[in-house]
């Protein structure tokens, strides 16, 4: 009886614990979306502009270097972010559930 009280507790918790980690990355993709749109948009209006304007690039900057630019501001901006989100929700979690006994 005892064994199958501590299973149940320990699945809870472990339930609980997807529940935190699921929300975690949720808000780490919101936060990691929304910088690669900003991203997007701060890369493409300089880059698009410099093509139009400077004859170097007008003459070395084809179609695909110029999405190969903004795709990768976008995508860097979005792994960094959304790996920062996520370790702040972590760290901020494991600070409110940790024991009272702990210092820190």
């Amino acid at each position: 009886m005892a064994k199958n009280v501590a299973q149940s507790a320990t699945l809870a918790s472990l339930d609980q614990k997807l529940a935190m980690a699921k929300r975690c990355s949720h808000e780490g993709v919101v936060a990691g979306a929304k910088a690669a749109v900003v991203a997007t948009i701060a890369t493409a209006i300089p880059t698009l502009a410099s093509v139009r304007m400077l004859p170097w690039a007008r003459a070395n900057l084809n179609h695909t270097a110029q999405a190969l630019i903004i795709s990768t501001a976008a995508g860097a901006a979005y792994f960094i972010v959304a790996d920062k989100t996520v370790l702040a929700t972590a760290r901020k979690n494991s600070f409110k559930h940790a024991p009272n006994n702990m210092e820190a």
